[in-house]
């Protein structure tokens, strides 16, 4: 088995080993994946976060060995908390979003392969252990407004289940990619009421598939992303929308992950 690191802002995850290939997902910088397969000038990887698989471009990613792996993949890792902020190797300028992986980060500088990168923005060290739920809302509102993008993950475009793995990742919770396996996670609450700040709420569609998940902000509040990251109302009954004064999601069922 070889390994690989994402050494970009950002880059995409096809479906199949090509461009013209449906993006279903993104890697941030630092993110570490196993390489199953080789096609050409593709890679078949498999992220370590979420187990998901797709296909990146061989030219966007750096080697990593088994041992450094599993050193990034065995701890808990900080990550980059300011929207957009550079990194420096030597003398160059790596863009960092928020959401990026720093491994073996010291406090000013974190290393890929022995090389030292010097990173002076906004860090949070994630952990399991609850203190986190807070603090959830607040990380999600950072991305208000960011363009809603299908296989999106980062600042510039998101989708909806990328947007909730992204906020839960900067809180040290792992998360599912897609909305239904998220929905499989944690612990079901039964009524609205019940809610607290940071459970994850899950829409279905007229077929009754669960298709779209959103973050509780605060009582009969949700943030989401559709069309753009957007708070909107929420009751037992969905999503309503006061600028088209209708409901657009119908509610399925609320999960409580921390």
């Amino acid at each position: 088995m070889t390994y690989g690191i994402c050494n970009l802002s950002v880059i995409p995850v096809r479906k199949e080993p090509k461009e013209q290939s449906e993006m279903t997902t993104q890697l941030l910088f630092g993110e570490v994946f196993r390489i199953l397969s080789t096609d050409k000038a593709w890679l078949q990887v498999q992220g370590e976060w979420d187990g998901y698989e797709g296909w990146i471009d061989q030219k966007q990613y750096e080697p990593i060995s088994d041992k450094e792996y599993n050193t990034i993949a065995g701890e808990q890792q900080s990550v980059a908390l300011d929207l957009a902020k550079s990194a420096t190797r030597e003398e160059n300028c790596i863009p960092l979003l928020i959401g990026a992986t720093l491994p073996n980060y010291d406090g000013l500088n974190f290393y890929i392969n022995n090389r030292k990168h010097v990173y002076n923005g906004q860090v949070v060290q994630p952990n399991h252990n609850g203190e986190m739920q807070h603090l959830l809302p607040k990380i999600a509102l950072k991305f208000l407004n960011a363009p809603y993008l299908w296989g999106g993950k980062n600042i510039f475009g998101i989708d909806c289940s990328g947007f909730t793995q992204l906020i839960f990742k900067i809180a040290g919770i792992r998360l599912q990619r897609d909305a239904y396996q998220q929905a499989a996670q944690g612990k079901q609450i039964s009524l609205i009421d019940e809610t607290q700040p940071g459970d994850l709420a899950f829409f279905t569609n007229k077929k009754g598939n669960i298709t779209h998940v959103g973050i509780i902000f605060s009582e009969g509040t949700i943030i989401h992303a559709s069309g753009r990251v957007r708070k909107d109302k929420i009751d037992q009954q969905g999503i309503f929308n006061e600028e088209k004064g209708d409901y657009t999601h119908e509610l399925r069922l609320i999960r409580r992950m921390v």
